[in-house]
Protein backbone atom coordinates (compact mmCIF):
# COMPACT_ATOMS: atom_id res chain seq x y z
CA UNK A 1 0.00 0.00 0.00
CA UNK A 2 1.05 3.54 -0.93
CA UNK A 3 1.52 5.74 2.34
CA UNK A 4 2.36 9.04 0.71
CA UNK A 5 0.34 11.42 0.28
CA UNK A 6 0.95 15.02 -1.04
CA UNK A 7 4.42 15.31 -0.09
CA UNK A 8 6.83 14.97 -2.89
CA UNK A 9 8.33 11.90 -3.48
CA UNK A 10 12.39 11.75 -3.03
CA UNK A 11 15.39 11.32 -5.79
CA UNK A 12 16.04 7.66 -4.07
CA UNK A 13 12.34 6.21 -4.32
CA UNK A 14 12.07 7.57 -7.75
CA UNK A 15 12.17 3.99 -9.43
CA UNK A 16 9.17 4.30 -11.94
CA UNK A 17 9.97 3.66 -15.68
CA UNK A 18 8.89 6.14 -18.86
CA UNK A 19 6.78 2.45 -20.18
CA UNK A 20 4.81 1.73 -17.48
CA UNK A 21 2.70 5.46 -19.09
CA UNK A 22 1.70 3.58 -22.01
CA UNK A 23 -0.48 0.82 -20.50
CA UNK A 24 -1.47 3.37 -17.58
CA UNK A 25 -3.05 5.79 -20.30
CA UNK A 26 -4.16 2.78 -22.40
CA UNK A 27 -6.08 1.92 -19.65
CA UNK A 28 -7.66 4.99 -18.81
CA UNK A 29 -9.28 4.89 -22.62
CA UNK A 30 -10.89 1.00 -21.68
CA UNK A 31 -14.32 2.78 -21.82
CA UNK A 32 -16.84 1.49 -24.22
CA UNK A 33 -18.69 5.08 -24.11
CA UNK A 34 -16.32 5.61 -26.73
CA UNK A 35 -17.99 3.16 -29.28
CA UNK A 36 -20.70 5.24 -28.42
CA UNK A 37 -19.00 8.32 -29.58
CA UNK A 38 -18.05 6.90 -32.44
CA UNK A 39 -21.40 6.21 -33.23
CA UNK A 40 -22.51 9.64 -32.79
CA UNK A 41 -19.95 10.80 -35.51
CA UNK A 42 -21.53 8.61 -38.02
CA UNK A 43 -25.35 8.99 -36.85
CA UNK A 44 -25.19 13.33 -35.69
CA UNK A 45 -22.21 14.56 -37.44
CA UNK A 46 -22.54 12.12 -40.50
CA UNK A 47 -19.17 11.66 -41.45
CA UNK A 48 -17.59 9.06 -43.22
CA UNK A 49 -15.33 6.30 -42.76
CA UNK A 50 -12.27 8.73 -43.69
CA UNK A 51 -12.77 11.40 -41.38
CA UNK A 52 -13.73 9.41 -38.33
CA UNK A 53 -9.97 8.03 -38.69
CA UNK A 54 -9.41 11.69 -38.79
CA UNK A 55 -10.83 12.48 -36.02
CA UNK A 56 -10.36 9.35 -34.02
CA UNK A 57 -6.43 9.89 -34.13
CA UNK A 58 -6.73 13.97 -33.99
CA UNK A 59 -8.62 14.31 -30.72
CA UNK A 60 -5.75 11.91 -28.86
CA UNK A 61 -2.93 13.15 -30.27
CA UNK A 62 -4.03 16.82 -29.27
CA UNK A 63 -5.56 15.92 -25.56
CA UNK A 64 -2.90 12.97 -24.19
CA UNK A 65 -0.36 15.35 -25.55
CA UNK A 66 -1.08 17.68 -23.18
CA UNK A 67 -1.59 15.17 -20.64
CA UNK A 68 2.19 14.24 -21.56
CA UNK A 69 3.16 17.65 -21.14
CA UNK A 70 2.01 18.19 -17.62
CA UNK A 71 3.32 14.80 -16.64
CA UNK A 72 6.87 16.46 -16.94
CA UNK A 73 6.04 18.96 -14.28
CA UNK A 74 5.14 15.76 -12.00
CA UNK A 75 9.13 14.21 -12.12
CA UNK A 76 10.24 17.62 -11.82
CA UNK A 77 8.28 18.14 -8.68
CA UNK A 78 7.98 14.49 -7.43
CA UNK A 79 4.13 15.82 -6.24
CA UNK A 80 0.60 15.69 -7.28
CA UNK A 81 -0.70 17.57 -9.88
CA UNK A 82 -2.98 19.83 -7.63
CA UNK A 83 -0.43 20.38 -5.00
CA UNK A 84 2.29 21.36 -7.55
CA UNK A 85 -0.57 23.66 -8.49
CA UNK A 86 0.28 26.07 -5.64
CA UNK A 87 3.11 26.92 -7.08
CA UNK A 88 1.40 28.50 -9.74
CA UNK A 89 -1.93 29.79 -8.01
CA UNK A 90 -0.95 30.61 -4.41
CA UNK A 91 -1.65 28.47 -1.39
CA UNK A 92 -5.03 30.28 -0.82
CA UNK A 93 -5.58 30.72 -4.83
CA UNK A 94 -5.04 26.97 -5.94
CA UNK A 95 -8.33 26.61 -3.20
CA UNK A 96 -10.76 27.41 -6.08
CA UNK A 97 -9.67 25.62 -9.13
CA UNK A 98 -8.80 23.19 -6.76
CA UNK A 99 -12.50 22.60 -5.55
CA UNK A 100 -13.86 23.18 -9.11
CA UNK A 101 -11.72 20.48 -10.39
CA UNK A 102 -12.52 18.51 -7.50
CA UNK A 103 -16.23 18.38 -7.88
CA UNK A 104 -15.34 17.88 -11.76
CA UNK A 105 -14.00 14.70 -10.70
CA UNK A 106 -17.61 13.59 -9.07
CA UNK A 107 -19.21 14.04 -12.47
CA UNK A 108 -16.74 12.26 -14.00
CA UNK A 109 -16.28 9.24 -11.46
CA UNK A 110 -20.43 9.35 -11.88
CA UNK A 111 -20.61 8.67 -15.39
CA UNK A 112 -17.87 5.96 -15.42
CA UNK A 113 -19.43 4.05 -12.48
CA UNK A 114 -23.11 4.43 -14.09
CA UNK A 115 -21.36 2.68 -17.16
CA UNK A 116 -19.88 0.21 -15.79
CA UNK A 117 -22.66 -1.06 -13.93
CA UNK A 118 -24.44 -1.26 -16.81
CA UNK A 119 -21.61 -3.16 -18.04
CA UNK A 120 -22.07 -5.67 -15.49
CA UNK A 121 -25.90 -5.77 -16.00
CA UNK A 122 -25.63 -6.93 -19.64
CA UNK A 123 -22.90 -9.42 -18.67
CA UNK A 124 -25.44 -10.78 -16.44
CA UNK A 125 -28.26 -10.50 -19.01
CA UNK A 126 -26.55 -12.37 -21.29
CA UNK A 127 -25.23 -14.98 -18.95
CA UNK A 128 -27.86 -15.74 -16.82
CA UNK A 129 -30.66 -14.05 -18.61
CA UNK A 130 -30.98 -11.90 -15.10
CA UNK A 131 -32.78 -8.94 -15.85
CA UNK A 132 -32.12 -5.45 -14.52
CA UNK A 133 -34.03 -3.91 -11.19
CA UNK A 134 -33.49 -1.34 -9.49
CA UNK A 135 -32.22 -3.08 -6.78
CA UNK A 136 -29.84 -5.07 -9.15
CA UNK A 137 -28.52 -1.92 -10.71
CA UNK A 138 -27.98 -0.43 -7.03
CA UNK A 139 -26.05 -3.54 -5.99
CA UNK A 140 -23.87 -3.65 -9.19
CA UNK A 141 -23.18 0.02 -8.77
CA UNK A 142 -22.03 -0.50 -5.08
CA UNK A 143 -20.06 -3.14 -6.48
CA UNK A 144 -18.29 -1.21 -9.08
CA UNK A 145 -17.14 1.83 -6.47
CA UNK A 146 -16.38 -0.48 -4.21
CA UNK A 147 -14.09 -2.28 -6.31
CA UNK A 148 -12.94 1.09 -7.68
CA UNK A 149 -12.17 2.52 -4.10
CA UNK A 150 -9.94 -0.85 -3.23
CA UNK A 151 -7.77 -0.83 -5.73
CA UNK A 152 -7.12 3.30 -5.76
CA UNK A 153 -6.96 2.81 -1.90
CA UNK A 154 -3.80 0.50 -2.29
CA UNK A 155 -2.05 3.12 -4.52
CA UNK A 156 0.36 3.31 -7.42
CA UNK A 157 1.90 -0.06 -7.40
CA UNK A 158 -1.95 -1.45 -7.53
CA UNK A 159 -2.38 0.51 -10.35
CA UNK A 160 0.60 -0.34 -12.16
CA UNK A 161 -0.07 -4.27 -12.43
CA UNK A 162 -4.07 -4.08 -12.64
CA UNK A 163 -3.50 -1.69 -15.43
CA UNK A 164 -0.59 -3.96 -17.20
CA UNK A 165 -2.76 -6.43 -17.15
CA UNK A 166 -5.95 -5.00 -18.11
CA UNK A 167 -4.55 -3.45 -21.12
CA UNK A 168 -3.35 -6.76 -22.28
CA UNK A 169 -6.75 -8.16 -21.79
CA UNK A 170 -8.75 -5.60 -22.82
CA UNK A 171 -6.08 -5.58 -26.12
CA UNK A 172 -6.36 -9.52 -27.10
CA UNK A 173 -10.34 -9.28 -26.80
CA UNK A 174 -10.70 -6.13 -29.14
CA UNK A 175 -9.21 -7.70 -32.17
CA UNK A 176 -11.99 -10.74 -31.52
CA UNK A 177 -13.75 -7.87 -31.96
CA UNK A 178 -12.09 -6.00 -34.85
CA UNK A 179 -12.13 -9.07 -36.41
CA UNK A 180 -15.69 -9.88 -36.09
CA UNK A 181 -16.58 -6.17 -37.38
CA UNK A 182 -14.05 -6.49 -40.48
CA UNK A 183 -15.87 -9.29 -41.75
CA UNK A 184 -19.35 -9.06 -41.23
CA UNK A 185 -19.51 -4.88 -41.47
CA UNK A 186 -21.17 -3.55 -45.06
CA UNK A 187 -18.23 -2.24 -46.60
CA UNK A 188 -19.55 -1.27 -49.35
CA UNK A 189 -22.14 0.95 -47.14
CA UNK A 190 -19.37 2.00 -45.07
CA UNK A 191 -16.55 3.09 -47.62
CA UNK A 192 -19.73 4.81 -49.88
CA UNK A 193 -20.97 6.96 -47.58
CA UNK A 194 -20.19 10.66 -48.63
CA UNK A 195 -18.24 13.23 -46.58
CA UNK A 196 -19.72 15.14 -43.71
CA UNK A 197 -18.83 19.59 -43.83
CA UNK A 198 -15.43 19.86 -42.10
CA UNK A 199 -16.91 21.94 -39.45
CA UNK A 200 -18.52 18.60 -38.61
CA UNK A 201 -15.08 17.02 -38.10
CA UNK A 202 -14.00 20.14 -36.12
CA UNK A 203 -17.01 19.74 -33.71
CA UNK A 204 -16.19 16.07 -33.51
CA UNK A 205 -12.57 16.27 -32.53
CA UNK A 206 -13.46 19.15 -29.83
CA UNK A 207 -16.02 16.71 -28.58
CA UNK A 208 -13.62 13.64 -28.00
CA UNK A 209 -10.57 15.86 -26.94
CA UNK A 210 -12.59 17.45 -24.36
CA UNK A 211 -12.87 14.34 -22.60
CA UNK A 212 -9.71 13.30 -22.79
CA UNK A 213 -7.95 16.85 -21.27
CA UNK A 214 -10.14 15.84 -17.82
CA UNK A 215 -6.71 14.01 -17.45
CA UNK A 216 -4.37 16.28 -17.78
CA UNK A 217 -4.16 17.74 -13.72
CA UNK A 218 -3.85 14.07 -12.88
CA UNK A 219 -0.83 13.70 -14.98
CA UNK A 220 1.67 14.49 -12.58
CA UNK A 221 -0.05 12.12 -10.02
CA UNK A 222 1.06 8.68 -12.41
CA UNK A 223 4.75 10.15 -13.55
CA UNK A 224 5.55 11.54 -9.59
CA UNK A 225 8.13 8.44 -9.27
CA UNK A 226 9.74 8.99 -12.55
CA UNK A 227 13.39 10.08 -11.78
CA UNK A 228 14.58 13.67 -12.68
CA UNK A 229 16.41 11.98 -15.66
CA UNK A 230 13.40 10.82 -17.93
CA UNK A 231 13.12 11.84 -21.02
CA UNK A 232 10.21 14.27 -21.21
CA UNK A 233 10.35 13.29 -25.26
CA UNK A 234 9.33 9.76 -24.20
CA UNK A 235 6.82 10.69 -21.32
CA UNK A 236 4.91 12.77 -24.42
CA UNK A 237 5.25 9.75 -26.57
CA UNK A 238 4.18 6.94 -24.43
CA UNK A 239 1.19 8.78 -23.02
CA UNK A 240 -0.64 9.66 -26.74
CA UNK A 241 0.90 6.14 -27.80
CA UNK A 242 -1.22 4.79 -24.75
CA UNK A 243 -3.97 6.78 -25.90
CA UNK A 244 -4.18 6.17 -29.35
CA UNK A 245 -4.01 2.10 -29.26
CA UNK A 246 -7.21 2.14 -27.63
CA UNK A 247 -9.64 5.39 -28.32
CA UNK A 248 -9.03 4.96 -32.27
CA UNK A 249 -9.73 1.44 -33.12
CA UNK A 250 -12.91 2.01 -30.30
CA UNK A 251 -14.34 4.71 -31.92
CA UNK A 252 -13.20 3.35 -35.50
CA UNK A 253 -15.66 0.11 -34.48
CA UNK A 254 -18.70 2.34 -32.91
CA UNK A 255 -18.68 4.26 -36.22
CA UNK A 256 -18.64 1.10 -38.54
CA UNK A 257 -21.52 -0.10 -36.18
CA UNK A 258 -23.54 2.76 -36.15
CA UNK A 259 -23.58 2.34 -40.16
CA UNK A 260 -26.16 -0.49 -39.84
CA UNK A 261 -27.37 -0.06 -35.96
CA UNK A 262 -27.66 4.01 -35.98
CA UNK A 263 -29.69 3.31 -32.58
CA UNK A 264 -26.41 3.16 -31.14
CA UNK A 265 -25.80 6.48 -30.91
CA UNK A 266 -28.54 7.03 -28.75
CA UNK A 267 -29.21 4.28 -26.67
CA UNK A 268 -30.20 4.82 -23.50
CA UNK A 269 -28.02 1.93 -21.80
CA UNK A 270 -25.64 1.85 -24.86
CA UNK A 271 -23.54 -1.38 -22.78
CA UNK A 272 -26.47 -3.60 -23.36
CA UNK A 273 -27.27 -2.22 -26.75
CA UNK A 274 -23.36 -3.04 -27.93
CA UNK A 275 -24.14 -6.34 -26.37
CA UNK A 276 -26.63 -7.37 -28.66
CA UNK A 277 -24.77 -6.33 -31.28
CA UNK A 278 -21.83 -8.58 -31.26
CA UNK A 279 -22.34 -12.68 -30.93
CA UNK A 280 -22.31 -13.84 -27.55
CA UNK A 281 -18.78 -15.50 -26.98
CA UNK A 282 -17.10 -11.93 -27.89
CA UNK A 283 -19.65 -9.76 -26.05
CA UNK A 284 -19.43 -11.62 -22.82
CA UNK A 285 -15.40 -11.34 -22.43
CA UNK A 286 -15.55 -7.71 -24.19
CA UNK A 287 -17.92 -6.13 -21.86
CA UNK A 288 -16.32 -8.32 -18.97
CA UNK A 289 -12.72 -6.92 -19.52
CA UNK A 290 -14.50 -3.58 -20.59
CA UNK A 291 -15.60 -3.81 -17.19
CA UNK A 292 -12.43 -4.58 -15.54
CA UNK A 293 -10.91 -1.63 -17.69
CA UNK A 294 -13.46 1.30 -16.47
CA UNK A 295 -13.02 -0.31 -12.66
CA UNK A 296 -9.41 1.14 -13.22
CA UNK A 297 -10.72 4.41 -14.73
CA UNK A 298 -12.46 5.07 -11.68
CA UNK A 299 -10.18 3.95 -9.35
CA UNK A 300 -7.24 6.14 -11.10
CA UNK A 301 -9.51 9.21 -11.05
CA UNK A 302 -10.36 8.27 -7.43
CA UNK A 303 -6.44 8.15 -6.87
CA UNK A 304 -6.30 11.61 -8.08
CA UNK A 305 -8.95 13.01 -6.20
CA UNK A 306 -8.09 11.86 -2.99
CA UNK A 307 -5.10 14.52 -3.77
CA UNK A 308 -7.18 17.02 -4.65
CA UNK A 309 -9.35 16.68 -1.05
CA UNK A 310 -5.76 16.58 0.47
CA UNK A 311 -5.08 20.05 -0.68
CA UNK A 312 -8.72 21.47 -0.35
CA UNK A 313 -7.24 20.75 3.67
CA UNK A 314 -8.67 17.53 4.12
CA UNK A 315 -6.35 16.54 6.82
CA UNK A 316 -7.02 13.25 6.60
CA UNK A 317 -4.93 9.80 4.72
CA UNK A 318 -5.17 9.76 1.40
CA UNK A 319 -7.08 6.76 1.73
CA UNK A 320 -9.80 8.26 3.87
CA UNK A 321 -9.68 11.09 1.44
CA UNK A 322 -10.18 8.75 -1.59
CA UNK A 323 -13.30 7.24 0.27
CA UNK A 324 -15.20 10.40 0.33
CA UNK A 325 -15.05 10.53 -3.46
CA UNK A 326 -15.97 6.90 -3.44
CA UNK A 327 -18.89 7.81 -1.50
CA UNK A 328 -20.16 10.83 -3.20
CA UNK A 329 -19.99 9.01 -6.49
CA UNK A 330 -21.73 5.86 -5.55
CA UNK A 331 -24.65 8.64 -4.05
CA UNK A 332 -24.73 10.52 -7.32
CA UNK A 333 -24.29 7.20 -10.05
CA UNK A 334 -27.84 5.73 -8.21
CA UNK A 335 -29.45 9.01 -8.72
CA UNK A 336 -28.37 8.97 -12.35
CA UNK A 337 -29.21 5.39 -13.06
CA UNK A 338 -32.90 5.90 -11.39
CA UNK A 339 -33.82 9.43 -12.35
CA UNK A 340 -32.01 10.43 -15.56
CA UNK A 341 -34.13 10.13 -18.70
CA UNK A 342 -31.60 10.50 -20.82
CA UNK A 343 -27.83 8.82 -20.03
CA UNK A 344 -26.00 9.86 -23.96
CA UNK A 345 -27.49 13.59 -22.83
CA UNK A 346 -26.39 13.75 -19.75
CA UNK A 347 -23.00 12.26 -20.90
CA UNK A 348 -22.49 15.24 -23.63
CA UNK A 349 -23.43 18.19 -21.83
CA UNK A 350 -20.75 17.13 -18.41
CA UNK A 351 -18.43 16.34 -21.31
CA UNK A 352 -18.90 20.52 -22.54
CA UNK A 353 -18.90 21.74 -19.16
CA UNK A 354 -15.71 19.30 -17.79
CA UNK A 355 -13.38 20.26 -21.24
CA UNK A 356 -14.27 24.75 -19.83
CA UNK A 357 -13.31 23.40 -16.19
CA UNK A 358 -10.02 21.56 -16.65
CA UNK A 359 -9.07 24.06 -19.92
CA UNK A 360 -8.79 27.16 -17.71
CA UNK A 361 -6.19 25.47 -15.27
CA UNK A 362 -4.35 23.76 -17.85
CA UNK A 363 -3.76 26.81 -19.54
CA UNK A 364 -2.44 28.87 -16.90
CA UNK A 365 -0.26 25.36 -15.41
CA UNK A 366 0.84 24.90 -19.01
CA UNK A 367 2.35 28.08 -19.70
CA UNK A 368 4.11 28.09 -15.96
CA UNK A 369 5.74 24.99 -17.40
CA UNK A 370 6.63 25.63 -20.20
CA UNK A 371 8.48 29.06 -18.66
CA UNK A 372 10.99 26.27 -16.54
CA UNK A 373 8.98 26.22 -13.64
CA UNK A 374 11.21 24.04 -10.48
CA UNK A 375 9.64 23.56 -7.16
CA UNK A 376 10.47 23.82 -3.76
CA UNK A 377 9.53 20.81 -1.76
CA UNK A 378 9.33 22.66 1.37
CA UNK A 379 7.08 25.57 -0.12
CA UNK A 380 4.78 23.01 -1.62
CA UNK A 381 3.84 21.86 1.77
CA UNK A 382 4.03 24.85 3.67
CA UNK A 383 0.68 26.59 3.82
CA UNK A 384 1.40 29.29 5.68
CA UNK A 385 2.27 33.05 5.16
CA UNK A 386 5.77 31.86 5.65
CA UNK A 387 5.28 29.69 2.31
CA UNK A 388 7.73 30.57 -1.07
CA UNK A 389 4.49 30.43 -2.80
CA UNK A 390 2.44 32.30 -0.51
CA UNK A 391 2.84 35.63 -3.32
CA UNK A 392 0.14 38.48 -2.24
CA UNK A 393 -2.00 37.22 0.83
CA UNK A 394 -1.95 33.36 -0.72
CA UNK A 395 -2.44 34.42 -4.34
CA UNK A 396 -1.15 34.59 -7.32
CA UNK A 397 -3.09 37.71 -8.98
CA UNK A 398 -1.95 36.86 -12.15
CA UNK A 399 -2.81 33.32 -12.69
CA UNK A 400 -6.02 33.90 -10.84
CA UNK A 401 -6.79 37.29 -13.46
CA UNK A 402 -6.50 34.65 -16.25
CA UNK A 403 -7.63 31.82 -14.31
CA UNK A 404 -10.96 33.79 -13.94
CA UNK A 405 -11.07 35.20 -17.62
CA UNK A 406 -10.81 32.25 -18.89
CA UNK A 407 -13.65 30.60 -17.39
CA UNK A 408 -16.18 33.27 -18.04
CA UNK A 409 -14.78 33.19 -22.19
CA UNK A 410 -15.66 29.44 -21.96
CA UNK A 411 -18.77 29.48 -20.04
CA UNK A 412 -19.99 32.60 -22.76
CA UNK A 413 -19.85 30.06 -25.41
CA UNK A 414 -21.53 27.13 -23.73
CA UNK A 415 -24.72 25.13 -24.73
CA UNK A 416 -25.70 22.38 -22.49
CA UNK A 417 -29.25 21.18 -21.79
CA UNK A 418 -29.32 23.47 -18.97
CA UNK A 419 -26.89 26.33 -19.86
CA UNK A 420 -27.01 28.47 -22.65
CA UNK A 421 -24.05 31.18 -22.89
CA UNK A 422 -24.79 34.34 -24.60
CA UNK A 423 -21.71 33.29 -27.40
CA UNK A 424 -23.39 29.18 -27.56
CA UNK A 425 -24.22 30.71 -31.66
CA UNK A 426 -20.72 31.88 -32.35
CA UNK A 427 -18.41 29.69 -34.56
CA UNK A 428 -16.29 28.39 -31.18
CA UNK A 429 -20.19 27.96 -29.60
CA UNK A 430 -21.39 25.40 -32.20
CA UNK A 431 -18.54 23.46 -32.22
CA UNK A 432 -18.09 22.79 -29.08
CA UNK A 433 -14.61 24.69 -29.11
CA UNK A 434 -15.31 26.48 -25.95
CA UNK A 435 -13.09 23.99 -24.10
CA UNK A 436 -10.32 25.02 -26.52
CA UNK A 437 -10.83 29.00 -26.55
CA UNK A 438 -11.12 28.75 -22.13
CA UNK A 439 -7.36 26.92 -22.79
CA UNK A 440 -6.40 29.48 -25.27
CA UNK A 441 -7.34 32.93 -23.13
CA UNK A 442 -6.22 31.40 -19.85
CA UNK A 443 -2.65 30.87 -22.07
CA UNK A 444 -2.69 33.89 -23.38
CA UNK A 445 -3.66 36.23 -20.49
CA UNK A 446 -1.36 34.38 -18.49
CA UNK A 447 1.61 34.62 -20.42
CA UNK A 448 0.70 38.36 -21.34
CA UNK A 449 1.10 39.78 -17.11
CA UNK A 450 3.96 39.86 -15.30
CA UNK A 451 5.65 36.61 -13.83
CA UNK A 452 4.93 36.96 -9.93
CA UNK A 453 7.70 36.65 -7.44
CA UNK A 454 9.22 33.80 -7.26
CA UNK A 455 8.85 31.74 -4.24
CA UNK A 456 11.96 29.50 -3.18
CA UNK A 457 13.44 27.59 -5.32
CA UNK A 458 10.84 28.61 -7.98
CA UNK A 459 13.03 30.36 -10.55
CA UNK A 460 13.11 28.66 -14.12
CA UNK A 461 15.32 25.78 -15.30
CA UNK A 462 15.57 23.42 -18.04
CA UNK A 463 13.64 20.46 -18.82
Amino acid sequence: MENRGLDPVPDEERTGRVRALLPTWATANMTVLLLTVGAGLTVFNGLGFWQVLVVAVTAPTLSFGLVGLVSIAGKRGGAPGMALSRAVFGQRGNLFPGALLWVARWGWETVNAVTGSYASLAVLALLFGVWDTHTLALVTLTAFVAASFLVSGLGIRALRICSRVSASLFGGVSLLVLVHVIGSAPWHTVLDRPPGPSASMVAGIGALAAGGISWVPSAPDFARYLPRSASGRAMVGATVGGALVTATPMVLVGAVMAVSSPHLAVAEDPVAFIGELLPRWISVPYLLTAVVGMVLINAMSMYSAGFTAQTLGFAVPRTWAVGVNAVISLLLGGLLMLVATSFIDTFLSFLTLLGVTFSAWIGVFGVDLLRGRTYDSAALMDTTPGSGYWYTAGYSRQAMAAWGAALVAGLLCTDVGWFTGPLAASWVGHHGLGWALTMLVAAGVYAALPRPAAGRGGGPAGF
